[in-house]
């Protein structure tokens, strides 16, 4: 009995201690969770499943249309209008523009629920857009007027159009923004008849399906790492999202099997390299099937021009694929060189530009010319295959030399577009056209810029960065220019060799694309598909217990520290000096998960070649940090620890 009596004793002792320990336990794990949810906020596709919510043509007539300016809240200068018919009929619209070469016409399929997408409109004016349909050999006509509100007071209007307006018809010119800005469209007259109110950067070119391809307006790193791609249409409604985990940079090209050649990043490659690196991604799943690593195909240390550096060391600022060679074309803007590989094989199939400061094993590669007149391009961009085989680009012309001694000056130099007929067999190239030398530094961009080919004899050369300090033309981008800087972007429409159209603007533009506004594009209500994804950022540490001592954030008011949350992600932002150690800790159920926060101008290279001015090393920089919510799940408390010491934000995020 007596050793019963022990036990029993002994068995209420450890269950007192165990219920002590568990009320410890919940008593920490409360006391260090914090209370105020960081709200997260809402995506460009949450917003627009809301907004289709009013979008239906139930109850509306012909007579009675209900019109949607801007449903998408991101395209101000376009209309839904809603109705029905008893018949299935083909309705026609016209949006009245300032002559005929501005006023625009659209047919729409047979249907009896009618969604009529009106493009190019006019800000700041009551628009006039006429409604037509033929039923029963009656045709009924309708007149509504749309009134848009005024362009934002940062919108760029060119300061120069000069049109043949008898050699053109009602096609836009889409132009997209290099830095700040709005990808947006003017109509001959340089009239805006179409913007985006979210930040789209890169190419704007069409699918074959109509809709149109632009970037996030999420970055994934700076200066202009985007986190993916939308497939929009005019409207600005988004059909899909594709995440990429090396984000998206400069172009991409749609392949014949529909599937997307992207220029993106393999941040955690170990040099710590950017733009060499090209993703196919699946049009149906948004899975990368292939990659091509520049790294494994050429020699970093080769071909350098000015701007090279061993962190942005080829800087491709293009992608063409060619289905007749099975090849895809890459412009290299910091070697001055275009390359061609095979896509299959991934095998080097030849080099544009001058071999200078090549390695021997590369030098069978470049082509030879005899021909007098013929020029090298430097600092390239937009390289493509025309259909005729040549190849051509905007040639930026950069110093016109690798040998330091022997670089042009800005004031003496020129850019252009430039047609070249390679012949792969022989290993020889001609110069079969060119627009711009004959215009000198007033056409000169030390970077960005674009051309297009329309048809044959038909092109367009778009000099987008031509910058000018106190006067003079530099030979710098814009950001990276001191002084009284001047910006201009100046494009140039050639038929046979005349000029028909030209629009200058006081900005730098990236690209610019000549399309219709509408197209074979068809408006569909439903939810957005998001593919892809922005994959797992990488923990530094995971440890397990408890946070019990810690400092209110606010003492880091003078860091400058933010935090955000988007759906699939969190945001963490502040000012650092280069010797802070910087973590993030989110802790979940006594597990702490550390991420690193680099304090680089570079995060993903080596330290030891990031160079810090003297007022950086003494203020600090601003970064950010972006942690996915790949493989995290439920609520976590969010802390920084600087220095090794921990501040509690007194939030929590929840996915």
């Amino acid at each position: 009995m007596i050793i019963l009596k022990k036990r029993k004793i002994l068995l209420g002792s450890i269950f007192v201690i165990i219920l002590i320990i568990i009320i410890i336990f919940l008593f920490l794990n409360y006391k260090s969770t914090n209370k105020t949810k960081l709200e997260s906020i809402k995506s460009l596709i949450t917003l627009q499943s809301e907004y289709e919510k009013d979008i239906t043509t139930k109850g509306y007539t012909f007579d009675n249309p209900k019109v949607i300016l801007d449903p998408y809240k991101s395209s101000p200068l376009t209309t839904l209008i809603l109705f029905e018919t008893d018949n299935e009929v083909i309705p026609k619209i016209t949006v009245k523009g300032k002559d005929k070469n501005t006023t625009i016409t659209h047919e729409f399929k047979k249907n009896k629920k009618h969604y009529l997408t009106v493009y190019g409109l006019y800000a700041d004016t009551n628009n006039e857009v006429e409604i037509e349909y033929k039923d029963n050999n009656k045709v009924y006509k309708k007149t509504i007027y749309i009134k848009t509100d005024k362009l934002p007071e940062d919108f760029v209007l060119p300061t120069s159009v000069e049109a043949k307006k008898e050699k053109l018809g009602t096609e836009f010119y889409f132009f997209t923004p290099s830095a700040r800005g709005y990808s947006c469209a003017y109509d001959v007259n340089g009239d805006v008849r179409w913007y985006l109110t979210h930040y789209a950067l890169w190419d704007n070119t069409r699918l074959e399906n109509g809709n149109m391809l632009v970037s996030t307006e999420r970055p994934i790193f700076t200066p202009y790492y985007m986190t993916g791609l939308y497939e929009i249409d005019m409207l600005g409604k988004i059909y899909t999202e594709y995440s990429l985990k090396g984000g998206y940079h400069h172009d991409y090209y749609e392949l014949p099997n529909g599937n997307l050649l992207v220029a993106s990043d393999d941040f955690l490659n170990e040099q710590g390299t950017v733009e060499d690196y090209i993703v196919e991604i699946d049009r149906n799943t948004g899975k990368v099937v292939k990659t091509f690593d520049l790294k494994e195909i050429l020699n970093m240390e080769d071909g350098k021009s000015e701007n090279w550096t061993s962190y942005d060391w080829f800087h491709n600022n293009s992608v063409w694929y060619d289905e007749k060679t099975n090849s895809i074309t890459l412009s290299g803007r910091h070697q001055d060189a275009v390359i061609n590989i095979d896509y299959d094989t991934k095998k080097l199939n030849w080099i544009i530009g001058d071999s200078t400061n090549w390695s021997q094993e590369y030098q069978k590669y470049f082509f030879k010319s005899d021909n007098k007149d013929f020029e090298w391009q430097w600092s390239q961009h937009a390289a493509m295959i025309t259909p005729e085989g040549y190849v051509f680009l905007f040639d930026n012309g950069n110093n016109k030399s690798k040998i330091k001694e022997n670089y042009v000056s800005a004031d003496n130099s020129y850019s252009r577009g430039v047609m070249y007929k390679i012949d792969t067999e022989n290993m020889t190239i001609k110069q079969v056209w060119q627009y711009g030398k004959e215009r000198g530094s007033s056409f000169y961009s030390p970077y960005i810029s674009d051309v297009d080919y329309l048809e044959k004899n038909h092109y367009i050369v778009h000099s987008g960065g031509i910058v000018s300090v106190d006067g003079k033309p530099s030979n710098k981008p814009a950001g990276l220019s001191n002084g009284a800087v001047k910006l201009k972007a100046d494009t140039v429409e050639l038929l046979d060799d005349e000029v028909i159209f030209e629009i200058k603007l006081p900005t730098n533009n990236y690209r610019v694309e000549k399309m219709n506004i509408y197209n074979n594009s068809e408006f569909k209500l439903g939810e957005a598909k998001k593919l892809g994804s922005l994959g797992e950022t990488k923990i530094l540490k995971k440890t397990h217990g408890f946070i019990d001592k810690t400092m209110d954030i606010k003492k880091l008011k003078n860091n400058n520290v933010n935090l955000k949350k988007e759906e699939d992600r969190i945001v963490f932002s502040g000012t650092f000096k280069r010797t802070d150690k910087v973590n993030i800790i989110l802790y979940n159920n006594f597990e702490l998960k550390y991420y690193d926060v680099r304090i680089s101008k570079h995060p993903y290279t080596a330290l030891c070649v990031d160079i810090f001015t003297e007022e950086e090393n003494e203020k600090g920089i601003s970064i950010t940090k972006y942690i996915n919510n790949v493989n995290l799940k439920g609520k976590y408390s969010v802390y920084v620890s600087v220095n090794d010491k921990i501040y509690n934000t007194n939030k929590y995020v929840e996915f």
